[in-house]
């Protein structure tokens, strides 16, 4: 536990400033208290965005009129592009803005964006659900510009996300200086207690908004997310004064990054050349007997400036295996909010006598599972694994991302199995070619895959964080946090790919994978693909994991 802030002695503290830029105290400034600040917005924050997200794909096959494979697919579009818009926001606020400016003009970017999704619903008269029923599918369609001012507010809120998330994060982070001994164990509990914020947040997006959304209004439940991204710019300011900033480098980091990666380039044709030049050297010593003064100028000349921008190059590109087997854990997570979330629209939602429970509620227990478990692991778990291992995490990050994999693989697993049984049930009670008719069976069934999906979350999701903002260099911790939220846009992007491409493949052959009646659909057949994807990467994620150099030890090599 790091001691109070204002137990420390008062010194002016070296290579960082306030938010003004002028210098500032160790005394008064970051730790706990400045994260606390910082924390309480990624609550709102994440409750924001999920107001939008979780139950995005029901707007779209509701009100919008979607068929069940195009929603899925413009859901894991704009989730993958809401995940990628990072790198974006990465190299706005380390070359440009610094991540504390960048964080306030996301927000305000973020609370327009709200806004417009919610005018653009609450000025748009979609078609009943009785009406659906009388009318057919085009006639009940609304109108274009409707769907395209929707698409284009809820992109502006995947482009504010994009410069918010990954600055907001590494923000926190820079709160806890990595040369205290104390606050640098503190900054590695600060990633879990993170994500117990943020998934606290989402908890209360998932039970709330979701009801909301289901029972009151569409117009109501958007507005929400809106006022709630107010109320986080203004918790945001409140902590200003105590926060700690990093100045930005003359240099863009990001530039240096691509000299060094040139200059790589560049290093090796030379090394070829400088091989040509031995090889012709030693054919004319043998020739001659002696070497010319020409040819000593071509083996022993031409040394290569920017040696430590290639060493830092390499080490960036060192990563992307680790990034690359990372995005089976992605295309999994994607299925929470869009073909579990369907699945479960299907199912007999009722609790108790009366009282029927919306679909995209089971995502909470993700979240719950977070709650729950996070203390659990950092508290117990954590110390336990410090004696045996004697590292400061417990486990190391990747040890702890390639657990979370190997619960990705399990929780397809179980996935495929209870849709199968779904089906099944389905076909036992004549259902099969009633889709609007609810199958006999517990949306219940679905919760051991959504603990699984927490469970992993808190190994995975929280081991890329601190790994990709750890092993970036200093002046990239946006840009680390930014890789670690690409994995996550990819993953979504190469979801909607698939069940695309699979869509199409399977409807030329009959019934699709992905059929609006999903007791004709095979949702199962796709998780069982993703299981077997995700063995196959974690395998893979295994052996480039033991062959890795943390950066510490690379750069001393």
């Amino acid at each position: 536990m790091v001691k109070s802030p204002l137990l420390r002695p008062s010194s002016i503290m070296v290579g960082v400033v306030d938010y003004r830029g002028q210098p500032i105290p160790r005394s008064s400034s970051g730790g706990w208290a400045s994260a606390f600040f910082i924390i309480g917005v990624e609550i709102a924050e994440r409750m924001a965005y999920y107001g939008i997200s979780f139950n995005l794909i029901s707007y779209l096959t509701g009100p919008l009129n979607f068929p069940t494979a195009s929603a899925a697919t413009s859901a894991n579009i704009w989730s993958g592009v809401s995940m990628l818009l990072p790198l974006l926001g990465a190299f706005v606020a380390d070359s440009f803005l610094g991540r504390y400016r960048t964080i306030v003009l996301a927000s305000v970017l973020y609370i327009l964006g709200l806004g417009l999704v919610t005018l653009t619903v609450v000025l748009s008269r979609p078609c009943s659900e009785d009406l659906k029923l009388t009318l057919n599918s085009t006639s009940c369609s609304p109108p274009v510009l409707q769907v395209v001012l929707f698409f284009l507010s809820i992109y502006l809120v995947a482009f504010a996300q994009g410069g918010h998330k990954p600055c907001l994060q590494a923000f926190g982070a820079d709160q806890f200086d990595e040369k205290d001994n104390q606050e640098r164990i503190a900054r590695s509990s600060f990633f879990n207690w993170w994500f117990l914020g943020m998934n606290s947040g989402m908890v209360a997006s998932f039970i709330a908004l979701s009801y909301i959304q289901n029972n009151i209004g569409w117009s109501f439940g958007f507005g929400i997310p809106c006022a709630v991204m107010g109320i986080a710019l203004l918790v945001f300011l409140l902590g200003s004064r105590t926060y700690r900033c990093y100045p930005l480098e003359v240099t863009s980091p990001f530039i240096r990054i691509g000299k060094g990666l040139a200059d790589m380039v560049m290093s090796r044709q030379s090394s070829a050349d400088r091989l040509a030049s031995e090889i012709e050297a030693n054919v004319r010593e043998q020739r001659y007997g002696h070497e010319s003064d020409q040819d000593t100028m071509l083996v022993n000349g031409g040394n290569l400036l920017g040696d430590e921008r290639i060493k830092e190059a390499k080490w960036m590109l060192r990563l992307f295996p680790i990034w690359a087997t990372c995005l089976s854990y992605a295309i999994t997570f994607s299925q929470e909010s869009t073909l579990f979330n369907k699945q479960g629209d299907t199912m007999d939602r009722r609790i108790g006598q009366s009282f029927q429970i919306p679909s995209a509620t089971l995502q909470s227990i993700i979240s719950i599972t977070v709650v729950a478990f996070i203390p659990i692991y950092d508290r117990v778990l954590v110390p336990i694994g410090r004696n045996l291992s004697g590292t400061s995490s417990g486990i190391t990050k990747l040890k702890r991302i390639g657990i979370g994999l190997f619960f990705s693989v399990i929780s397809m697993v179980i996935a495929a199995l209870v849709e199968k049984k779904r089906i099944k049930t389905a076909r036992k009670y004549g259902l099969i070619d009633q889709p609007n008719a609810k199958v006999p069976m517990s949306i219940l069934w679905l919760l051991p895959q959504y603990i699984l999906f927490g469970i992993m979350s808190v190994f995975a999701m929280v081991g890329m964080q601190e790994f990709f903002y750890d092993q970036v260099p200093d002046a990239l911790r946006s840009l680390g946090l930014a890789l670690y939220l690409g994995i996550l846009g990819t993953g979504n992007l190469i979801s909607g790919l698939l069940i695309s491409v699979i869509d199409e493949i399977t409807k030329r052959e009959g019934e699709s994978w992905f059929s609006d009646n999903l007791n004709r659909s095979h949702l199962d057949y796709f998780y069982w693909l993703l299981a077997g994807l995700g063995a196959i990467t974690l395998v893979l994620f295994v052996c480039f994991a033991q062959s890795y150099v943390y950066k510490n030890e690379y750069l001393n090599m």
